[in-house]
């Protein structure tokens, strides 16, 4: 049985648990709650009534958060020469093509995402035990396979984020950091919930949506109400 600290313990004396939230009063507690002497990521988990196993219920994408995630996105661009120069001036930290798959395949992984044009991916493939382990590898789905290297550049930089449901029906993302405004983080969750819920697979029968947590790196976690989540389905499908 995991044991909790004597930090942890004494903050669940003076929280109900489950209770379910709204996302402001959600956001507030994590403020309250967040003792940590660094500017803890704020996270969600949202539990999905879906079956990954199925291709067609696989759910995996990105979001743009309208106040980023709070930390600088190290960008590797694989290309070839004719694209380096769009890729430099949208701000990627490293631009190249064989002196960087040759730098991975020797065990360097200090990046956060890597794009990569089409045209490279036959090169790129060849990593793909390596990035592929890391979330790394880049995909068409979720933006980071594209000619238009300078706009995938800016749009990760400026926050855009990658999601994808795991064996359990669970997806994770960091959505900012506890330094934020409340109202930059509710905005932040609000938008990445809105985009999850346009997303649901038509052949997914039942709820969807089952709970949504949102904490802190060190903190606990907040349930998000029902209530809340039923206003955002109404406002997504519009």
């Amino acid at each position: 049985m995991r044991k909790r600290s004597k930090r942890y313990n004494e903050m669940v004396k003076k929280i109900d648990l489950k209770k379910e939230y709204s996302i402001s009063d959600a956001v507030k507690n994590l403020k309250t709650f967040a003792t940590a002497k660094f500017d803890e990521t704020v996270d969600i988990a949202v539990n999905l009534g879906v079956d990954p196993k199925k291709s067609d219920q696989m759910i995996r994408g990105t979001v743009s958060l309208p106040h980023g995630i709070g930390k600088t996105v190290r960008v590797l661009v694989l290309c070839k020469p004719i694209k380096e120069q769009e890729a430099k001036d949208a701000g990627a930290d490293y631009v190249g093509l064989e002196e960087y798959i040759k730098k991975i395949q020797e065990g360097w992984t200090d990046i956060d995402v890597v794009i990569a044009t089409p045209d490279v991916m036959a090169e790129v493939g060849k990593l793909g035990k390596i990035l592929g382990t890391k979330g790394l590898m880049p995909n068409p789905k979720s933006g980071t396979v594209t000619q238009d290297v300078g706009k995938a550049v800016k749009e990760v930089k400026a926050g855009r984020i990658e999601f994808r449901v795991e064996k359990a029906g669970i997806v994770h993302a960091g959505i900012g950091k506890i330094s934020f405004d409340e109202n930059k983080i509710a905005d932040n969750i609000n938008a990445f919930l809105s985009t999850l819920l346009k997303m649901k697979p038509a052949t997914v029968k039942g709820q969807y949506v089952k709970a949504i947590t949102v904490s802190t790196t060190m903190g606990l976690g907040f349930k998000i109400s029902r209530n809340e989540l039923q206003a955002l389905m109404n406002y997504a499908l519009i």
